[in-house]
């Protein structure tokens, strides 16, 4: 049984390092298999499908970009819910733009099993975002907004479409500043944007 449970990360760890240095494109069931050592049909074993083994390959992501968040709140206690709001978009965008063929394989749901490869111990994979909202959601919400919810879904759009846009180019070419600070400052303007004048 171990040995079953470490070939099935292992084949994960080998999707997760080639989404990270050729993109989801690479991400084939023979080519994983390969570099895994292992014969083309073995990960059917544990995955079924290959959008089995790609939606465990982004659940890892959700799972890192989880962790960071996680990190960043338990050093965030005297922070105001405004400065957090503003440190998880950071984070998020910061995420995105280092993990560019992860991050783009987590929101890719047409390649996803949405069932989740294993629904009697996981959850659906989409729902793999919903903590991460509802921890927005009840910060935006102690900002004093009306629609806690639709703000910051409204918010999240916002910093997705900054990350996607960062990445493509086309926001450092219509900034043409230093790319650190930029980022920084779209996702304070995004925050502040969606947030308004409500008390901190």
């Amino acid at each position: 049984m171990d040995h079953e449970r470490s070939l099935r990360e292992r084949l994960i760890d080998v999707g997760a390092e080639l989404v990270a240095s050729e993109g989801a494109g690479a991400l084939g069931l023979r080519e994983i298999a390969r570099r895994a050592g292992v014969s083309h049909g073995a990960p059917r074993r544990h995955f079924p499908t290959h959008h089995s083994l790609l939606s465990a390959i982004a659940r890892r992501g959700f799972a890192d970009l989880a962790g960071r968040v996680t990190a960043l709140e338990a050093a965030a206690a005297q922070a105001t819910p405004r400065e957090r709001v503003r440190a998880i978009g950071r984070a998020y965008v910061g995420y995105a733009l280092e993990n560019p063929g992860m991050f783009s394989l987590m929101f890719r749901h047409d390649l996803l099993d949405g069932s989740g490869e294993a629904p009697s111990e996981e959850p659906r994979l989409r729902e793999s975002t919903l903590p991460l909202f509802g921890l927005l959601v009840a910060l935006v919400g102690r900002c004093g907004v009306a629609e806690p919810s639709v703000t910051a879904a409204a918010l999240w759009a916002n910093l997705h479409g900054v990350a996607q846009l960062w990445g493509w180019g086309s926001l450092p070419l219509a900034l043409g500043e230093d790319p650190a600070t930029d980022v920084e400052r779209l996702v304070d303007a995004a925050v502040d944007a969606h947030l308004g004048g409500a008390p901190a």
